[in-house]
């Protein structure tokens, strides 16, 4: 009766001519305020991905009187989608599919519908970006061995050269990206060329800075890749450096809030380096916006670096403090083995805790992280049956919720599988998970399972993200 209720609300809102909600977001078609979006694949026999939505108020994946049985965002082609980049204030999400040679698709939230497909890319991307203002997108090609910079407003399409490229991290302004090769202790940034710096690169590798591994088009290139510390000590305009950057198995940058500073995770041990930590750089635009010029990497000055006892592959950002994931090699018997843990980082005096104990996962593996309700931090893991804890009998599921204001940990069991998604339905006191290739319901409250029998998908439920979040920080790190 309570969601009977709702809709004729909804009706007599569009009636009345009050079609709008949340921060004047416009009703979509669906009525429905509080959705969680789910990425499918091989839904049927005849397709390999759908993009199916429930009402995550009431926990349904239809209509309350089951019409209609199921929602969905209409249009949707794309194949084995693995990720969603969700942002809801600009009412978006990117959607990205490892089918069909890799597919990246945008959908609108307003229109419940599919709204265009990214082209330019260079096969199957391992990592993928676009920035807030949907004008550019950052794919690492791993197979391709290049970057590619997809410039949606004029339509060009720029692959550099980067052997081993696999992870590209981008702020939140969308105006720097940082790229990672694997098994590499450098990491790599594309930059906007200027007209006179189209002109004076146009010579070949011979004209370009040193810094440069690659600038493409190749006789007027518009894009150089440029290694974040040059051979020779100097930026790509030949100044030089006050101090080289110093990363061991860079995999990941998280940014401060206003985008200006990038906090590089060096992912050590876990990735077959030394030691893991983070570095803090500072940045400045690398792509041109209006009114605004290019920006340089720093000259001067020692760029901190914070050791992390637990390890570094993936973090999260929140005011002043950094929750930063990783996994530490341990032996058990005769086996080296990884136990997973959580490193809390004081970004006002660059400090990092002892590290806690949370699920194990796979090395250098990309985990899930998210904040919500009743200051929680939930992580997902993969693989995590093959860690420390699964060897010496402890709760071995993939899932972590973590209690900010406490520090207290809290395993989720029993074991479902690997942790692929995870929606912060905020305001609601509840998360939506893809676990196992399912999904599932929890509360914030005490982490305790919440019915989920009404929102279980045909096929394999591999990522969520919450549609009608107030912002865009309700995204997973992924």
């Amino acid at each position: 009766m309570s969601a009977a209720a709702a809709l004729v609300v909804a009706a007599a809102l569009a009636g009345c001519g009050g079609t709008t909600y949340l921060d004047g977001r416009n009703l979509p078609p669906s009525g429905l305020t509080n959705r969680v979006v789910i990425a499918i694949q091989n839904p049927s026999s005849f397709t390999q991905g759908a993009l199916e939505f429930v009402d995550a108020y009431y926990d349904i994946r239809g209509g309350y009187n089951g019409k209609p049985a199921t929602f969905s965002i209409s249009g949707f082609s794309g194949a084995l989608p693995v990720t969603i980049q969700n942002m809801p204030e600009e009412q978006a999400g990117a959607v990205y599919g490892i089918g069909s040679g890799g597919n990246f698709t945008l959908v609108s939230y307003g229109k419940e519908s599919s709204s265009a497909t990214v082209s330019g890319l260079n096969g199957v991307s391992s990592s993928i970006f676009m920035s807030r203002n949907q004008s550019f997108v950052f794919a690492a090609n791993q197979s391709s061995h290049v970057l590619t910079v997809v410039n949606r407003g004029t339509g060009g399409s720029y692959p550099l050269s980067l052997p081993g490229v696999y992870r590209v991290s981008v702020n939140p302004g969308g105006t720097f990206a940082i790229a990672f090769a694997q098994n590499s202790n450098y990491a790599y940034y594309p930059l906007e060329l200027t007209a006179a710096q189209t002109i004076n690169f146009s010579g070949g590798p011979g004209t370009w800075p040193k810094a440069a591994v690659d600038c493409e088009p190749f006789s007027a290139p518009v894009w150089c890749l440029l290694q974040a510390q040059s051979p020779d000590n100097k930026d790509q305009w030949g100044m030089y450096y006050g101090a080289p950057l110093t990363f061991d198995r860079p995999v990941k940058a998280v940014f401060s809030a206003d985008g200006s500073t990038a906090y590089v995770l060096n992912c050590g041990p876990e990735c077959g380096g030394n030691s893991a930590s983070v570095s803090i750089l500072p940045v400045a635009p690398m792509i041109f916006l209006n009114g605004q010029g290019s920006g340089l990497l720093p000259k001067t000055g020692t760029i901190p670096n914070i050791p992390i006892p637990g390890g570094a592959s993936n973090a999260l950002v929140d005011n002043s403090t950094m929750y930063v994931v990783g996994q530490q090699p341990q032996t058990v018997g005769s086996q080296t083995l990884y136990g997973g843990n959580l490193t809390l980082v004081n970004l006002t005096s660059n400090t990092a805790s002892n590290a806690i104990s949370i699920s194990d996962g796979a090395p250098g593996a990309v985990s899930r992280l998210i904040l919500a309700d009743n200051n929680t931090l939930w992580i997902g893991m993969t693989k995590c049956t093959n860690g420390v804890r699964a060897a010496s009998g402890a709760p071995d599921g993939c899932l972590t919720m973590f209690n900010t204001a406490a520090n207290t940990v809290t395993m989720l069991e029993p074991y479902l599988g690997d942790a692929t998604g995870i929606a912060a339905v905020t305001g609601l006191n509840k998360i939506y998970t893809a676990v196992g290739g399912q999904v599932y319901i929890y509360s914030t409250v005490d982490g305790s399972a919440i019915d989920n029998q009404y929102v279980t998908v045909t096929g394999t439920a591999w990522d969520v993200a919450y549609m009608d979040a107030a912002s865009d920080g309700d995204n997973t790190v992924y």
